[in-house]
């Protein structure tokens, strides 16, 4: 492993050329004639989108490091999509909104605070390496937020729920660290 490679790899962390799949229940069926993506909480105003409407938004590609809480990471995955702060731009958050529960398909669900989403490189991802995400990728949506361990990367994303305090998601309930910085091994709350 060249030293670059060493400065990208966090602490306790192997990486590898593999995607492993790993998820919480099934997979989910998708209709993209009744998908619908949902913002709502605390927020001015609603916003559904289709999901011909959410494809449509302005795209970009990012390369980014992925660092999964089971110890693998993989480098240098190219994703597709729409970033967090281009729909933001179009949502209008009220004052107090400062976390970000982030609801897929089978009763998942991941908290984030909000200044996090706003990095530059946190996307709704629908395409990965060139190709489209696999279902069991999280086709045919998926949050991808580089900086924190890949559980919080939501497969299956079905809308986002404003909140003014922050809420545990699904794995947090469970044990995980609400804070999930791979740079401080932040795995599980006890450690």
């Amino acid at each position: 492993m060249s030293t670059s490679h060493l400065t990208r790899l966090p602490p306790g962390q192997v990486l590898t050329a593999k995607f492993p799949i790993l998820h919480y229940g099934t997979i989910p069926p998708f209709d993209p004639d009744s998908w619908t993506f949902r913002v709502f909480g605390e927020v001015e105003e609603r916003l559904e989108f289709s999901y011909s409407e959410f494809t449509q938004l302005p795209k970009v590609e990012i390369v980014a490091d992925v660092h999964c809480v089971t110890r693998w990471s993989r480098f240098d995955n190219r994703w597709e999509g729409v970033t967090f702060k281009e729909l933001m731009s179009r949502i209008k958050p009220r004052a107090e909104a400062r976390f970000v529960m982030v609801h897929a398909d089978g009763g998942y669900a991941a908290n984030l605070p909000l200044d996090v989403l706003l990095d530059e490189d946190v996307l709704f991802a629908y395409r990965l390496d060139g190709d489209d995400l696999r279902p069991e990728h999280g086709w045919p949506l998926r949050l991808v937020v580089p900086k924190k361990y890949f559980w919080k990367s939501v497969k299956w994303v079905r809308s986002l729920e404003f909140m003014s305090e922050d809420r545990y998601g699904f794995w947090e309930l469970r044990g995980y660290h609400n804070d999930a910085d791979p740079w401080q091994e932040q795995r599980y709350s006890e450690e």
